[in-house]
């Protein structure tokens, strides 16, 4: 399977700007290939087209977000009723109506695929333009920081991302929580 997928990217490379725009976008609703396999090795040979780069992978996983919203608006529950109990659908959902937001901003950014939370953004019917904006930030985040380290460190980015990408994007993601907990305190507090 791992060589299908190397193949598969290898193909994908051969589009340059196109092929990154493609695989992010898909990537975001059900394509198994994260974009930042493509995005990083173009950067990389390009440093100075890296934030380029980002800015085509947030485009397309943006816009994708929208195709996992409505495959989830219109299929994800019935779909999802053969694998869990709709009790834990309705579990969810209630999370997604609490802290929808909060959540496509932490998937979007962390390693956490970005597909499963799109999906149940449109079967929890979070509004389009809260998918939208979480979803820029999020990713936006995500893919102009790989840009920016790629910028920074030239070769050496790879090896650098490799090894630390995944915990620095778990901080950040923690921090966003606490910082977000805090908030949330603080406003509960001021209407009690």
């Amino acid at each position: 399977m791992r060589e299908w997928i190397h193949i598969i990217e290898e193909w994908l490379l051969e589009f340059g700007s196109w092929g990154l725009f493609v695989v992010s976008f898909l990537e975001s609703s059900f394509f198994p290939i994260p974009p930042d396999v493509l995005m990083i090795p173009m950067g990389i040979a390009n440093p100075d087209k890296a934030l380029w780069y980002a800015f085509i992978t947030t485009a397309g996983s943006v816009l994708g977000a929208l195709l996992g919203w409505y495959i989830g608006k219109k299929v994800g529950r019935p779909v999802l009723r053969y694998f869990i109990k709709e009790e834990r659908i309705v579990i969810v959902e209630n999370y997604f109506e609490k802290y929808g937001a909060m959540a496509i901003l932490i998937a979007g950014f962390t390693p956490i695929p970005y597909k499963v939370f799109t999906i149940f953004a449109g079967i929890s019917r979070v509004s389009i333009p809260t998918l939208l904006i979480w979803s820029i930030i999020g990713r936006g985040a995500r893919f102009f920081l790989e840009g920016a380290i790629i910028v920074a460190l030239g070769d050496k980015a790879m090896p650098f991302i490799e090894e630390n990408f995944a915990l620095l994007t778990a901080a950040v993601g923690l921090v966003v929580i606490v910082g977000y907990l805090i908030y949330m305190l603080i406003r509960k507090s001021k209407k009690a």
